[in-house]
């Protein structure tokens, strides 16, 4: 009897993880909501420093934002890449980091170019991140010509870019980051998977992974976005060991996720975690995750952290952004 019961418990084990990882997967008709939206930041929060903006060109962002209505859900913001920073910026965020992944060979400089352009325009407002395809013909050379137009780091993708983040090509651009001094955002975490990406992100990505990058370049600032989803505790104790590790807060914090209610902002590293909101690519209104913050209760000094000072020290901003 008592073999059964455990074997029981385990089915039931079982099924609830099963159940709660499909909810989690990316997978067409995703609810997407027409909350309610302020036209300025919350009242009573410090300055915000949104470190997780995307900006593709228009015909990039139209493809991606088909991709999304196709295999995950609606995205609400579908507006013309040039009203993309002045949407946030009119509406009190005191500054954006600016993200971007070539999501094949061949198309990163133009990727490169367009961000110094678009980033030119806005100074002291909008950082902007270079990007490269992982093992793709002077991949190097690439970013390190981005980093000469004044990119300030390196964003990849590995659910899009379906790369080995340990293998040689890789170190390579880890090396060329660390020369400059420049960060790298890299979304390394196993979720959202989709059956619509090319690769499984659970054979590439792993916090292992990203922890032998941190041990093998102490000299390299990395954050994982969206608190390292779905590894959460094990990147919340790797930012306890390791201080070139930032983690980002992105859709996490917002109850989209049935993983929200597990988060406690207060357990964490403070000086390892910031605000980013994935603008313009959520199915929600532009400030749901700046009400959670704020309706957390979190403590004053916490949120300074999360909203402002830690996006500053990562990317190495001007005191004053």
């Amino acid at each position: 009897m008592l073999a059964f019961s455990r074997i029981f418990m385990y089915r039931v084990d079982q099924t609830l993880k099963m159940l709660n990882m499909d909810f989690m997967m990316l997978k067409p008709n995703l609810p997407s909501f027409n909350d309610p939206e302020e036209l300025t930041v919350p009242n009573g929060l410090p300055p915000v420093i949104d470190a997780h903006v995307h900006i593709f060109p228009q015909s990039i962002f139209s493809s991606i934002w088909k991709w999304f209505d196709e295999n995950a859900w609606h995205i609400r913001y579908q507006m013309a890449t040039n009203k993309v920073f002045d949407f946030l910026l009119s509406r009190g965020v005191r500054h954006i980091i600016a993200l971007q992944y070539a999501h094949r060979p061949g198309i990163a400089r133009r990727l490169n170019d367009y961000m110094a352009e678009k980033c030119a325009a806005y100074a002291n407002q909008v950082t902007g991140m270079a990007t490269v395809f992982p093992g793709e013909d002077k991949a190097t050379g690439i970013l390190q010509e981005a980093f000469d137009q004044r990119l300030k780091g390196l964003k990849l993708h590995t659910h899009v870019q379906c790369f080995d983040m340990n293998s040689n090509h890789m170190d390579e651009l880890y090396e060329c980051c660390g020369l400059n001094r420049k960060p790298m955002v890299i979304h390394a975490g196993r979720e959202p998977k989709s059956f619509a990406y090319r690769c499984d992100p659970y054979k590439i990505c792993s916090a292992d992974r990203v922890e032998r990058v941190l041990k093998d370049f102490p000299g390299l600032r990395i954050c994982v976005p969206h608190l390292g989803f779905d590894e959460v505790t094990a990147y919340r104790k790797m930012i306890e060991k390791y201080d070139n590790l930032w983690l980002d807060t992105t859709m996490v914090v917002t109850n989209y996720f049935s993983i929200s209610a597990d988060i406690d902002l207060t357990r964490y590293r403070w000086d390892r975690v910031m605000y980013g909101s994935d603008f313009p690519n959520i199915p929600y209104a532009w400030d749901r995750e700046l009400k959670q913050l704020k309706a957390l209760g979190l403590p004053s000094q916490l949120l300074k952290m999360l909203l402002s000072k830690n996006a500053t020290d990562f990317f190495s901003l001007d005191s004053q952004a």
